[in-house]
């Protein structure tokens, strides 16, 4: 959609539709404050950009664009950045909420806990991410369990039970958990949806940890205050739903929040599923502190969708 008048009201009219008039007011007064200023007013929610769905998509942001647009919108967080950038950020007075790992040539998610044949390389991994967040002050690292089959480049590849997975992601993040204890950074187990097949960042078929029960359940297990879950309302919403109740009975349990919008991926609007503000209420009911990242893929004005976003969230 454009910037236009017209496209605001079609924005509108489709909210009124869907939700009823009372809902459409406040949509249309969020979707009113996109013109000028910072989209975050209360800063009752800490809010974050995650970096991969602007630089590689939508409006093409490199870093030096991604800080400044953060400063403008009123945000404090860039995420999921390239260890290289961290200087910039800091220079700028921002943080980065979750850090990635770099499990290059593959995809970070692909390979995890859940198989012992990968932890020399993936604990490596999380070990220089630890040291690089310990050094700049910030406070989460991402992990994941990984694919259940044991070589995800190979169709025919035997695949780790989801109990013997678990078992795995036990053993092998207990392996590095203390480490992370030590340096004061917490490390967060994303949970990915498998549904989703169209887009390869829309959902991930394959990956074990693709219920949240499944993920709290081993994050109880390792029983360390520095292991905690990477709580993706996308993800959630497509493979179990209930995310408010999920948010009081494991309140002690999330690190970290991601949001996009369902289906698709797309910016949070008229057009998804979930009521993003009354989740944002239930995070602050719970007493939650951490960061939310707009983890959305702009399918319009990225500036533009990323600052009603930001705005819907700031409950």
């Amino acid at each position: 959609m454009s910037n236009s008048q017209s496209s605001k009201i079609t924005r509108r009219q489709m909210f009124q539709r869907s939700l009823g008039l009372a809902a459409a007011g406040a949509w249309g007064a969020n979707a009113g404050a996109a013109d000028a200023g910072p989209a975050v007013k209360k800063g009752r929610i800490k809010q974050s950009i995650v970096h991969w769905c602007y630089e590689t998509g939508g409006g093409k942001w490199d870093i030096e664009q991604m800080w400044q647009i953060a400063k403008q919108l009123g945000v404090t967080s860039v995420e999921l950045v390239d260890a290289k950038h961290y200087p910039v950020l800091k220079k700028h007075g921002l943080t980065n909420a979750i850090a990635q790992i770099n499990m290059n040539p593959d995809p970070p998610f692909m390979f995890g806990f859940n198989n012992p044949d990968q932890w020399p390389r993936v604990i490596k991994a999380t070990e220089v991410a630890i040291d690089d967040c310990a050094a700049y002050g910030f406070p989460s690292v991402i992990c994941f369990t990984g694919y259940s089959a044991k070589n995800p480049h190979n169709p025919k590849s035997p695949r780790i039970s989801l109990e013997q997975g678990a078992k795995n992601c036990v053993a092998g993040l207990k392996k590095i958990v203390g480490y992370a204890e030590k340096k004061n950074v917490t490390l967060c187990l994303e949970m990915l949806n498998t549904r989703a097949t169209d887009h390869p960042m829309k959902g991930h078929p394959g990956y074990q940890g693709d219920h949240s029960d499944y993920c709290f359940d081993i994050i109880r297990k390792v029983a360390s205050p520095r292991l905690k879950l990477l709580f993706d309302l996308y993800h959630v919403q497509i493979m179990d739903g209930d995310i408010i109740r999920r948010i009081r009975q494991n309140k002690e349990l999330i690190g970290h929040v991601h949001v996009a919008g369902v289906p698709g991926r797309g910016e949070l609007d008229a057009k998804q599923e979930v009521n993003f503000p009354a989740c944002m209420e239930a995070l602050l009911e719970v007493g939650y502190t951490g960061y939310v990242g707009q983890e959305f893929i702009p399918t319009r004005d990225a500036l533009q969708g990323l600052r009603e976003a930001i705005t819907l969230c700031d409950v």
